[in-house]
């Protein structure tokens, strides 16, 4: 759990000795968004097939408002592209927009293809062996 700190002064007409009057506001984990700061963070999972052929689809924000997702090129798994204004509004100028990053899974099929479907993708894709063996921690 996270927890944001932030001084606000608020100003009340009420009688009595002043005083400071302290607010803790605890955030709670939303199913879809991450906030850093002003920003936005999600995943999205496509399907291989929208990975390589690409794809278009509207993003329910927060406030329900579509964003636009389109891709013409190949997507791979780990791709992060950036909405640039679809963050969240700034503490001190409500003007100025985050951006919202969006990661991208891909969801390869279940089941096996058969030696012609083998075949017709070696055939489709045309390419070389790119096996290699690295420390990628």
């Amino acid at each position: 759990k996270q927890w944001y700190q932030r001084r606000v002064a608020i100003t009340a007409g009420m009688e009595g000795e002043p005083g400071d009057l302290y607010f803790k506001v605890k955030t709670i984990r939303h199913n879809i968004f991450e906030r850093k700061g002003d920003d936005l963070y999600t995943n999205l999972t496509i399907s291989l097939q929208e990975a390589l052929v690409g794809f278009d689809m509207t993003l329910s924000h927060l406030d329900g408002h579509g964003v636009d997702i389109k891709r013409e090129k190949v997507t791979w798994p780990g791709a992060i592209i950036m909405k640039k204004g679809e963050g969240m509004p700034n503490f001190e100028n409500r003007n100025k927009l985050g951006n919202l990053y969006i990661t991208f899974d891909v969801k390869f099929p279940r089941g096996e293809l058969s030696s012609e479907d083998k075949d017709n993708v070696r055939k489709i894709l045309n390419q070389a062996s790119a096996q290699k063996a690295y420390n990628g921690l």
